[in-house]
């Protein structure tokens, strides 16, 4: 899955590489189990979307509201598209209001900000307390993100802000789809670019070309996330496919399809399935005499994978095509017990994340 050189002129003419139809397999780290189906329920909730440790303890997003530990945090204006904390701020992305932080007793303390952030993917506070933040697209929301892939659109940022003065600096442009940001402890800034199925790290100021770090995921990757006992966790937040591969390849019936068919039945991934007989593969694409067939292609799945110091997989939790934990967005590791957001599912889920191997 990782690659030292590239040739996109090269791949294109070959057909190979990201020019291919073909998808990486799941193996190694990423081989195929049921350890999310097989967890016992978790908390359910409408749409759990990300989740981060504040005031000790584990907080998540549904909607707009903002769930802790003791019950209901926050509710605000529109629709909680990311969050981060550190000891004193927890920062919060809405859909229709922007970047917000809030104090230890949940009063609004946001700058006034020199330039608008919009369209947020991912926060990180970094250790000098600098507020990291990707924006997916220039033109599509987050939840949007499934036509920005359709599009083929390659215009997301990654960004910081002085949560103090309001500073806003822009440091790359032209991403495609970022949806995860890590800052290892030298200040390097890694970003999970989705559209590319990479994760690519730039330096202390999120400047220069970027060094890939793990390439041609069999997904899309999202949130990033420290590992209590060293190296990273991600979240993949949909499949790839060489079907979708194949659709991403055909202008004409992209166009025709966004234009005309109503986006709960396009040919492109999700964060679930299964749930009408009009989505476009069902039937007997999946299933033989009522069982799922173990080749069934899906347009939804779960996974979180962990990665050691060097972000190789070491191992991972699956929910295959015929489950119902799909569509994981968001993941933090705290005290030993790995909490993870179902988007797909309508669940937060735990489970241990102790005696991994970094």
């Amino acid at each position: 899955m990782t690659r030292m050189f590239r040739f996109p002129a090269l791949d294109r003419f070959m057909g190979r590489g990201s020019a291919a139809v073909t998808v990486p397999p799941l193996d190694g780290g990423l081989k195929p189990n049921n350890r999310l189906e097989d967890l016992p329920p978790g908390i359910a909730a409408q749409a759990p979307d990300d989740i981060t440790l504040w005031q000790g303890a584990p907080a998540f997003s549904d909607g707009s509201q903002i769930i802790g530990a003791t019950g209901l945090l926050l509710t605000t204006e529109s629709p909680i598209t990311a969050l981060a904390a550190s000891d004193t701020l927890l920062a919060v992305a809405t859909a229709g209001h922007g970047l917000k932080l809030f104090n230890p007793l949940m009063r609004d303390v946001t700058p006034a900000f020199l330039s608008p952030v919009d369209h947020v993917t991912a926060l990180a506070f970094a250790p000098d307390g600098t507020l990291w933040f990707t924006t997916g697209s220039a033109t599509n929301p987050p939840a949007d993100w499934r036509r920005d892939l359709m599009e083929m659109n390659r215009s997301g940022t990654l960004g910081h802000v002085n949560p103090a003065t309001g500073e806003v600096t822009i440091s790359q442009t032209r991403l495609a789809w970022p949806a995860g940001i890590a800052i290892r402890r030298s200040g390097a800034v890694v970003v999970a670019e989705a559209w590319a199925s990479h994760l690519i790290e730039f330096d202390a100021e999120g400047r220069g070309k970027g060094q890939i770090l793990l390439d041609e995921i069999p997904g899309y990757p999202g949130r990033l996330t420290r590992r209590a006992s060293g190296g990273w966790w991600f979240c993949v937040f949909a499949p790839r496919s060489p079907l979708f591969e194949f659709v991403l390849r055909e202008p004409g019936y992209r166009k025709a399809m966004l234009d005309r068919i109503d986006p709960a039945f396009w040919v492109a991934p999700n964060y679930s399935s299964g749930a009408n007989f009009r989505e476009p593969m069902q039937g007997g694409a999946l299933k033989q005499m009522g069982i799922l067939k173990p080749w069934a292609p899906t347009l939804s799945y779960g996974l979180v994978v962990a990665l050691d110091r060097n972000f190789v997989p070491v191992e991972s939790l699956h929910s295959r095509a015929g489950g119902r934990r799909h569509g994981i967005t968001g993941a933090q590791d705290v005290n030993g017990t790995l909490w993870l957001t179902a988007h797909g599912g309508g669940e937060v889920l735990t489970v241990s994340s102790e005696g991994s191997d970094t």
